[in-house]
């Protein structure tokens, strides 16, 4: 059970990440709590395939929020929302991407 709230909790969190409305506090409380979620799957090799799944699709919404940033002009106050928004999707990635190392790390020590 605790496994499926884990889950259920990652996801919740990264949804509130990918959004444009949080204040800098919030998104990095909520980043924090993202990161106590994945330590708590990180303990389980089970989860490599959950955190992989986040991560493809992380890189695809970082591909799609790049591209619709190319839609707006430069000096518009559209682009720059548009690239606050990629830094932030951008930033989360990063945090998706070092889950899965992690998850991958413990993998090749244990040699399974």
């Amino acid at each position: 059970m605790h496994r499926y709230v884990a889950r259920a909790n990652v996801d919740h969190y990264i949804a509130r990440l990918n959004g444009s409305d949080l204040t800098p506090y919030n998104r990095s409380t909520i980043t924090k709590m993202l990161i106590a979620e994945e330590d708590k799957l990180s303990h389980d090799l089970e989860h490599l395939d959950f955190a992989e799944n986040r991560a493809a699709n992380g890189r695809a919404r970082v591909d799609h929020v790049r591209n619709l940033r190319e839609g707006f002009a430069f000096g518009t106050s559209e682009r720059e929302q548009a690239d606050r928004l990629l830094v932030n999707i951008e930033n989360l990635q990063i945090r998706l991407e070092e889950f899965c190392h992690r998850l991958r790390e413990k993998i090749n020590s244990r040699g399974l």
